[in-house]
């Protein structure tokens, strides 16, 4: 019959087709617009590159240079007043239920000047892609209506909200707001779910957050970046290539002498070297503290263990106080929490020269070695072990 369209399809066959469409849209969104286009993550050939900007103009009526400049302006400027869609800021109510409405609002010639560099200014992005955005949208409408028939109603109704939906409204606002954080990077990106799987991979934000530029979300052995998948599936069939995807240190066991190399190794894998900080220093002295804590501060246990490993910025200046209290009565807790941030000061201070922060890695597993406490002694020993990858 004509209202079921020229393919006919059953009520699943539908959802089905609906669902892979909206898979191929959300690929299109984390692979071209932002692992390749945004991050120079990855690239691309040429053939797959149009696909996804041809597929993209029919289901979302968003270009190239718009997407790229708003995402790039939201890592330089995120958690400012300045970010196009901070929860933080504006809210979550705001950013997940008009997080479309914000793009929209953000994409000033201002933006698109400062930030929408090295996107694509060919013939047809300067004749159709740009200037018709809405032509794009009503020929999915017509397709859909001629497939699938009076079903393609509430199919073309699904393409347009799932971006919107899903990548302005949930990876820009939950991902702000809600999920746990491998890395204490300076702004509040969160991993949504370890499986990255619906949104493509973008459910990993903040491993995204902590390496910006890495074509591989996933960081931890339980997270999935389906994204990830398909990149390795074209690069089978060289069509991808990623730049890079892993960080550069090099774990050399039983390596014992330092040099410059170490300290590259380490200020280039610091997320994860405070990560490890976390979790070989202050998690086991802080359980060894535990029965030292006063009766009001013992029941915020979980707190205080959040609030040691915190990004500075990140806390609240309620929590300075709770935090700050308790290393005035804890003498042990306060000198893992300064050798923590006297670690960090090696690559967040400019203008050292390799020699000077060699020196001052040097002198910091000194005084680790000599604190007595075990657990720091043996951080100053991991440190040691690092150097850069062979073959760099």
């Amino acid at each position: 019959m004509w209202f079921n369209g020229l393919l006919d399809l059953s009520v699943m066959q539908l959802i089905l087709v609906a669902l892979g469409m909206t898979h191929v849209t959300i690929v299109s969104v984390t692979l071209y617009l932002h692992r390749h286009s945004a991050h120079n993550a990855l690239d691309l050939h040429p053939v797959l590159r149009h696909f996804f900007r041809f597929w993209l103009w029919l289901t979302t009526a968003q270009n190239t240079k718009e997407w790229t400049a708003i995402h790039r302006k939201h890592h330089a400027k995120c958690e400012t007043e300045e970010d196009p869609h901070s929860p933080v800021v504006l809210g979550i109510r705001k950013v997940v239920l008009q997080g479309a409405e914000l793009y929209a609002e953000a994409a000033t010639p201002e933006t698109l000047e400062r930030y929408g560099q090295r996107t694509p200014e060919d013939w047809i992005e300067r004749k159709l892609y740009t200037p018709h955005k809405a032509l794009g949208i009503a020929l999915m409408a017509v397709l859909d209506l001629a497939l699938f028939g009076v079903n393609g109603i509430w199919i073309w109704a699904v393409q347009m909200m799932w971006i919107p939906v899903w990548a302005a409204g949930v990876v820009n606002g939950i991902g702000h707001w809600f999920g746990y954080r491998n890395f204490e990077c300076a702004d509040n990106a969160r991993n949504i779910s370890p499986l990255g799987i619906l949104i493509g991979g973008e459910e990993l934000h903040n491993n995204h957050h902590t390496y910006p530029n890495s074509a591989k979300l996933s960081r931890r052995w339980y997270e999935v970046d389906i994204g990830w998948g398909y990149i390795r599936l074209f690069q089978l069939f060289g069509l991808a290539k990623p730049k890079g995807y892993r960080p550069i240190a090099h774990f050399v066991p039983g390596k014992q002498d330092m040099d410059v190399e170490t300290v590259q190794a380490i200020a280039n894998n610091r997320f994860d070297i405070m990560r490890q900080y976390r979790k070989r220093v202050m998690e086991p002295v802080l359980r060894q503290q535990r029965h030292l804590m006063d009766e009001e501060v013992r029941p915020r246990y979980r707190k205080v263990k959040q609030l040691l490993s915190r990004e500075i910025s990140l806390i609240k200046p309620t929590e300075k106080e709770t935090l700050e209290a308790l290393l005035e009565r804890n003498a042990i807790l306060r000198q893992i929490y300064d050798k923590s941030h006297e670690l960090q000061a090696l690559w967040r201070q400019r203008g050292l020269k390799p020699q000077e922060k060699l020196h001052a890695l040097k002198e910091w597993c000194k005084e680790a070695e000599a604190s007595g406490i075990r657990y720091l002694e043996e951080f100053a020993d991991h440190l040691r072990a690092h150097s850069l990858r062979p073959g760099l």
